[in-house]
């Protein structure tokens, strides 16, 4: 039989339609392979054996012990009977309860005296211990040798348990895996065989055998460690390809020109570059000068001076003689890039206009809420080459827009780009142009190596000198309202002593609101079990309360999404300005905004949001010589896992710490995303939160494979196994980044 019609062949053909068709609807399973490739989630052990008096609440357990009596008691008017056995194993007592047609066996075999080994669950009931309709075998009937054999046989044994569904308990699974298990035979193995034998790794067929029915808890290692690599590997011999193909596309060289805009640039900085934006730089220099488009992923905490490290390359490529596009995802994000590109760039941003450097170029903004003469200007100096850096939002990719000579792309937060966008603008050059992405969300490297794995990573991980550290407490409003008084105190302190402040809010607060909470289908984020269902905390009515309560007097102004771009432009600015005192917000403020006076912070309902959310917040705050202050407010409970969250943030400021106790919290399910499905769904014994050296070290071997043999001629399975990981959606998924 060969593979493809053994793992490809239909459920429906060897379980029968009905179970087929529930694995199908609910858990995603279609062939025998779809089935094989379900692996238990946990085993249960029929317990190991335990002493009567250690036994775990709620967990399974195996315990032989000594019946010491056993009788059936009436309930119900005589209606109902249960048999009652009580168990003594020299350690302690223990309670049997077994009801209805279930007592007639054990009401025979276990009398007084006799000897079993007994597995269920151990549950409290009247204050006691006892195991409900627990599964036995008796052990006396037989010599010695004999019953340590049972026991040893019965206890060891591993009861998988699989992800199961409502519609189809775990053990029905478990016997659907029996019918199809002799087709693992038939498996097809991916890995080459010499890093199989490298690696010690056992054969595909024996890995599924053991992961499905295993003996020993070392044959489920054995078989994990077999798989997981088969699913590390195959990935990142995709994205390894994937890497390949990009170095095959031409693209112009960038080389740094002595004497132009960046010496000028560098020259007139009034500060040094931290060691780490030197060594970030030489990676990207060294891609530009390359005849082929550098893809690279630049990662670094808010304020480590990415868009600084992105300009410098960017005046590169215009020394070179080519044009540099930044794309921001908000039109706010938008103006201030453009705003702090051109203060930084001083007289060189303004090439070509009366007072401008000679050595300088034009930088524009182009926007989709521009001005249709603005707009016209802007078109035209990206056409003729006279503008060397143009900042927009996704108006930049519009067919309208023509450039002269495009050499370099930067995206500012690629989790809110789609994909098509970097392609689409990809597009836009004679040859594709560089591409670099920035992000500020501190992504672990196993993340990034499985969802960037397209990209080559650099990471900013030093704060640029003359930056404050930021002190964060939690404040426990509900537990201790005085704390919260305590905080708006603080606030006002902050104000007196000329700074201003940030209040975040989860939610806006107007009727329009939950109108279009409904319309998206949002839901709010489930509270904490048992904590009181009030709506999250709005900007709007808590602006109100403090301006009639705590902040009467100071001047607080709102920010939110659904303002006028022109309005909310406003609020910034006079914020930025110095003309208002506090600001209270939604997470507009999460990127971007950058306000050196700020220092402090107020988070309301901080549960409500995620770890790596609170941490790109309060990066908004210390960004100036004088040191910041964030208050995460919250009503969860003190042992809810929700403060335990704000606890972890208040610890620490290294975000990739932060964003690896997201991981661990979340799930990788939710951190890969929506968008990368085809990833998730592959994943299936893969962690990405432990699995970082196998994930590391499947790269590094994917990419000696690739260069080795890039069609993957010699090596047919591993192209089969691609070719099942890449169907249609992954492969754009892929494609798209």
């Amino acid at each position: 039989m060969d593979h493809v019609s053994a793992f490809d062949e239909p459920l429906k053909k060897l379980l029968g339609g009905a179970t087929a068709k529930v694995m199908a609807e609910h858990l995603d399973l279609h062939t025998v392979g779809d089935l094989l490739h379900h692996y238990p989630r946990r085993y249960e052990e029929r317990g190991r054996l335990t002493a009567l008096t250690e036994l775990p609440l709620d967990e399974h357990v195996t315990v032989v012990a000594q019946v010491a009596d056993a009788r059936i008691m009436m309930f119900n008017n005589g209606r109902g009977k249960r048999l009652e056995v009580t168990l003594t194993d020299g350690s302690g007592r223990l309670q049997l309860v077994f009801f209805g047609h279930g007592v007639h066996k054990p009401h025979k075999e276990l009398l007084p005296g006799r000897r079993a080994m007994f597995a269920g669950k151990a549950s409290v009931f009247n204050r006691k211990m006892q195991l409900a309709h627990p599964t036995y075998q008796l052990l006396d009937a037989q010599d010695e040798d004999e019953a340590t054999e049972a026991v040893d046989a019965f206890a060891g044994q591993l009861l998988p348990i699989y992800p199961a569904c409502k519609q189809l308990d775990s053990w029905r699974i478990a016997k659907a895996v029996d019918t199809v298990l002799p087709s693992a035979q038939d498996a097809v193995d991916p890995l080459p065989a010499t890093l199989r034998d490298g690696r010690g790794f056992v054969p595909l067929p024996e890995a599924l055998l053991k992961i499905h029915r295993p003996r020993t808890r070392a044959d489920v290692e054995a078989a994990k460690e077999r798989l997981r690599w088969d699913e590390a590997f195959v990935l990142q011999v995709a994205l390894a390809r994937r890497r390949y193909a990009d170095t095959q596309l031409p693209a112009v060289a960038r080389r740094s020109v002595p004497g132009g805009l960046l010496d000028a640039f560098d020259a007139k900085l009034p500060f040094t570059l931290t060691e780490g934006q030197h060594k970030v730089t030489a990676e990207i220099f060294g891609d530009l000068a390359t005849e082929h488009p550098m893809h690279r992923l630049l990662q670094g905490e808010v304020g480590s001076g990415k868009t600084m490290v992105a300009l410098r390359a960017m005046l590169t490529v215009v020394d070179a003689g080519g044009q540099a596009a930044m794309l921001a995802p908000t039109e706010v994000l938008a103006q201030q890039h453009h705003r702090s590109v051109t203060e930084m760039m001083g007289e060189l941003a303004e090439g070509g206009m009366l007072g401008g450097s000679d050595r300088g170029t034009k930088v524009v903004l182009l926007t989709g809420s521009m001005g249709v003469p603005a707009r016209r200007r802007a078109l035209l100096d990206l056409v003729t080459g006279e503008a060397g850096i143009v900042i927009g939002t996704h108006a930049l990719i519009e067919d309208k827009v023509q450039f002269h000579d495009l050499g370099l792309v930067v995206v500012d937060e690629q989790h809110r780009f789609g994909v098509e966008q970097r392609d689409a603008l990809r597009s836009k050059g004679k040859q594709p142009p560089h591409l670099l992405v920035m992000t500020a969300t501190p992504i672990p490297r196993t993340v990034a190596m499985t969802v960037f794995g397209d990209l080559e990573t650099s990471v900013l991980d030093q704060l640029p000198a003359g930056r404050s550290p930021i002190a964060s407490h939690v404040v426990p409003a509900k537990d201790k309202p005085h704390f919260l008084d305590r905080a708006w105190e603080r606030v006002r302190e902050e104000v007196e002593n000329g700074h201003q402040a940030y209040v975040v809010c989860p939610r806006i607060g107007d009727d329009a609101d939950e109108a279009a909470e409904k319309k998206k289908g949002k839901k709010e984020a489930a509270p904490e079990e048992g904590a009181e269902k009030r709506p999250p905390l709005a900007v709007l009515e808590i602006a109100e309360q403090l301006r009639k309560g705590p902040l009467a007097g100071l001047r607080v102004e709102v920010l939110h999404g659904r303002m006028h771009p022109d309005d909310k432009d406003d609020v910034m600015r006079r914020f930025a300005a110095g003309r208002a005192d506090v600001l209270v917000a939604t997470t507009v403020i999460e990127v971007g905004v950058n306000v050196p006076n700020a220092t402090a912070m107020v988070i309301m309902d901080a549960d409500r949001f995620g770890v790596s959310q609170l941490h790109q917040l309060r990066g908004r705050v210390g960004r100036g010589s004088a040191p910041g202050l964030c208050l995460l407010v919250s009503e969860a409970h003190e042992a809810s896992p929700a403060r335990a969250r704000l606890s972890a943030v208040a610890a620490t400021l290294d975000g990739f710490e932060l964003s690896r106790i997201d991981l661990e919290q979340r799930r990788e399910g939710d951190v890969l995303g929506q968008a990368q499905s085809g990833v998730r769904s592959s994943l299936r014994v893969l962690s990405v939160i432990d699995d970082e050296e196998v994930i590391a070290a499947a790269r590094e071997e994917a990419v000696r494979v690739v260069a080795d043999d890039p069609a993957l001629e010699r090596l047919p399975e591993l192209r089969t196994a691609l070719d099942a990981l890449l169907d249609k959606d992954r492969e754009e998924y892929l494609d798209k980044g």
